[in-house]
């Protein structure tokens, strides 16, 4: 699927589904269930490799599992992150780096940051690379973030994702992603730019949703080493597994639900 089809789906008016996705035969599962795109997330860092969060992920990893991806879903439209030290810094090597992710797959590239990385974004894009921005929570920022917290709570919090959203959007990114910040915020986002929005935990009004696989099947029980009966899945989530009892009809129950808007409930929002 092209960048422009789905724009054309945005206008129609109908939402986006995305999943992440990691390997070849889930990839092939959700082209065949129809999610609109699959997302190589640093999240492997996490779901696969067991971290406590993303910051040891590599080019490396990102690129073998794009590679993976786009082989198992040949026909279905692809982002990949860039990881922390892959974009931040140099302008020329985010490209390079984006290339990279590019030639292994990828039709775009995501990376973190808002009026900080615009210049970032417009060097990518002009130079043929098209770009979702992560806003509201990034998981790269952890650290400095202080945990797993909503964003935008506050004015001040809100006018800064705000006005990140509009520079990303400016700087010609193609997509927006929002991340755990307060639907009402997210909802005048999606009204204020010309770019579709993907929210997680971002409220039912974004022009598209995204979840992790395997919190979307209820399998993610934290990090490696911890005690899965301590774990608590964030609001955002909702396990289509329990529902369905069936991974197929699983990831096509979320794309319909996404689709009639009936994912995210309330219950899922900030």
């Amino acid at each position: 699927m092209l960048l422009s089809q789905l724009n054309q789906k945005v206008k129609a008016g109908e939402k986006l589904a995305m999943l992440t996705c990691y390997d070849a035969t889930f990839a092939k599962l959700m082209q065949e269930a129809k999610v609109d795109i699959l997302l190589v997330g640093d999240s492997l860092g996490m779901v696969l490799h067991g971290a406590e969060n993303t910051l040891n992920v590599s080019m490396h990893h990102m690129t073998y599992h794009t590679k993976s991806v786009a082989t198992g879903a040949p026909n279905t439209f692809i982002i990949a992150d860039m990881p922390l030290g892959s974009y931040e810094h140099d302008a020329e090597a985010a490209y390079k780096n984006a290339e990279w992710l590019i030639k292994s797959g990828a039709h775009m590239v995501k990376f973190e940051g808002g009026g900080d990385k615009a210049n970032t974004a417009q060097y990518l894009v002009e130079r043929g690379i098209p770009v979702c921005a992560h806003l509201g929570f990034t998981p790269q920022s952890v650290n400095q973030l202080g945990g797993y917290k909503i964003q935008g709570k506050t004015v001040e919090s809100a006018a800064k994702i705000m006005q990140d959203a509009i520079a990303m959007a400016n700087a010609g990114a193609s997509f927006i992603l929002l991340e755990m910040v307060p639907a009402s915020l997210a909802k005048s986002i999606t009204e204020s730019i010309n770019v579709p929005t993907i929210g997680i935990g971002a409220g039912v009004d974004c022009s598209g949703q995204v979840l992790v696989l395997q919190d979307l099947l209820g399998i993610y029980t934290g990090p490696a080493g911890k005690n899965p009966n301590e774990f608590k899945s964030p609001r955002f989530v909702r396990n289509f597994l329990k529902e369905t009892n069936n991974i197929q009809d699983a990831v096509s129950t979320y794309v319909q639900s996404v689709k009639n808007k009936t994912f995210p409930a309330a219950e899922h929002s900030y």
